[in-house]
């Protein structure tokens, strides 16, 4: 029976790590081909390089004329770490008004929040763009930064609206007996205690916004103002001439700050939606 045990359980290792290996093997032929030459990309599929080049990183790095890969890093950072710490803040703010005051309507609203999460992004594609068109905000920042600012991310709301739910309201009549108010309840114990619920929610901003395609080429067209997706598309030839090679040697790096954030904080990920419910 034991052997058994162990068979079955050896079996299913196997298979998890069979899809494990087939999941990340477009990563690393990508990884392999930034550093072959251009004719042998496509010509020798293999992971182990015949010949071996640094020409793509550095051909790569310097995209289009006056301007390098580095500027689209820094601009991709920017919106990042602003949509991260607006997200942060107005986000647990919503979720704690949800979660704790009183106010009329509160559950019609909570309703009408939730409902936000099931409609598609497409359908509110042509209003939001007609709405920053007129405010003069196209080829600027402010399209995608500015929505981040007002709490709109309704799934980060509801996730911190669980979490805050299973704080204990005894800590809130402690502080109100004490003297304390909604804000100084709000600063001095529900944003420390819901620290896990909040870097994940950091964590997820960040991920999706560095990776946010659509949205940054719907409303930037100025190179200068172009983030690393943005960035990579340069590389695409319409004519068919793309430099696969340079492609590749960028993506490898614009992958790299997201892999740090998963490995460094991936901890805090289980630990935040565990915590809130929220689960698959």
């Amino acid at each position: 029976m034991l052997a058994h045990r162990k068979t079955s359980r050896m079996f299913i290792h196997l298979i998890v790590l069979g899809i494990g290996i087939l999941m990340i093997y477009p990563v690393i032929w990508m990884l392999v081909s930034s550093f072959k030459p251009d004719e042998l990309i496509f010509s020798d599929p293999g992971i182990w390089p015949k010949r071996v080049t640094l020409e793509h990183y550095k051909n790569g790095w310097y995209v289009v004329r006056d301007t390098t890969f580095g500027l689209f890093f820094r601009n991709s950072f920017i919106i990042a770490g602003i949509a991260v710490i607006a997200n942060v803040i107005t986000c647990s703010m919503a979720a704690y008004a949800f979660a704790r005051l009183r106010f009329p309507l509160r559950r019609v609203f909570f309703a009408c929040m939730l409902m936000t999460v099931m409609l598609p992004t497409h359908v509110t594609l042509v209003p939001r763009y007609s709405i920053f068109h007129s405010l003069d905000w196209i080829d600027t920042y402010l399209p995608l930064l500015v929505p981040k600012l007002l709490a709109t991310d309704a799934f980060f709301i509801f996730l911190l609206v669980q979490f805050i739910r299973g704080i204990p309201r005894d800590l809130d009549e402690s502080a109100t007996i004490d003297g304390s108010g909604p804000i100084r309840i709000y600063l001095k114990i529900i944003l420390p205690l819901a620290v896990p619920a909040l870097i994940t929610t950091a964590i997820f901003t960040f991920i999706w916004t560095w990776d946010d395609f659509f949205s940054q080429m719907l409303y930037l067209s100025n190179v200068k103002k172009f983030t690393v997706p943005l960035g990579l598309r340069l590389f695409i030839d319409s004519q068919g001439q793309s430099s696969w090679g340079a492609v590749f040697a960028m993506s490898v790096l614009s992958l790299v700050p997201i892999t740090l954030v998963f490995f460094f904080f991936q901890r805090y990920i289980v630990e935040g939606i565990a915590t809130t419910g929220i689960k698959g």
